[in-house]
């Protein structure tokens, strides 16, 4: 029997701590999208497993300043997209679900034809068989019917798009806020409780 706070030896993480998320980052732009989320989660102590394309590589090193391996320290456990014998990539494994930040078309996608050929797509598809959310902030425009029918099609199996729009409502001053308000809503669907966004609360 697993005492209740017991140590995992393979990820470090204590047993009744908090589930944690699967966070992805893809090679659409906005990079920054995924890094905030897991500076977001290590504020509210949620573990997070991170998974990075190789195009995911290549356009943080393009858009950010951010060394990969200081990106790495932000998430509990990381692993190679190649790594299809990760922890994430078994039902057995419990997470809180999973978000792509950003999702590319590619990624989607894999996604939605369950074309677990990689570690990031087969992880999403193990949160869907398990009726865990999925949240794809799919990035790209303008879009073509063959993205608009894969977007339905990843919706139909249980997925969450949500393209990274920003509110302007929260009258943001920078792209900074814009990235923490859209992140905040990605945390809302995830069920996670936080306080990174202004709530609206009318206009009385």
């Amino acid at each position: 029997m697993i005492r209740a706070m017991e140590t995992n030896k393979k990820t470090g993480e204590k047993m009744g701590a908090p589930l944690p998320l699967i966070v992805g980052i893809s090679g659409a732009t906005g990079a920054a999208l995924g890094i905030e989320t897991l500076r977001a989660c290590q504020d509210l102590k949620i573990p997070t497993h991170l998974i990075i394309t190789e195009s995911g590589l290549r356009t943080i090193k393009y858009e950010t300043d951010m060394p990969i391996d200081e990106i790495k320290t932000l998430a509990t456990v990381t692993y190679s997209n190649k790594d299809i014998g990760a922890a994430v990539a078994s039902g057995s494994f419990k997470a809180r679900g999973m978000v792509v930040a950003p999702c590319s078309i590619k990624t989607l996608s894999g996604i939605a034809g369950s074309f677990s050929h990689n570690l990031m797509i087969r992880a999403a598809d193990v949160c869907l068989k398990e009726r865990r959310p999925v949240v794809l902030m799919v990035r790209e425009t303008p879009l073509h019917k063959g993205h608009l029918d894969l977007m339905r099609h990843a919706t139909d199996l249980g997925c969450q798009i949500m393209p990274p729009m920003p509110a302007f409502y929260a009258k943001p001053r920078s792209i900074d806020d814009m990235v923490r308000h859209t992140v905040g809503r990605a945390l809302d669907l995830l069920g996670v409780e936080h306080d990174r966004v202004e709530r609206w609360q009318g206009e009385g």
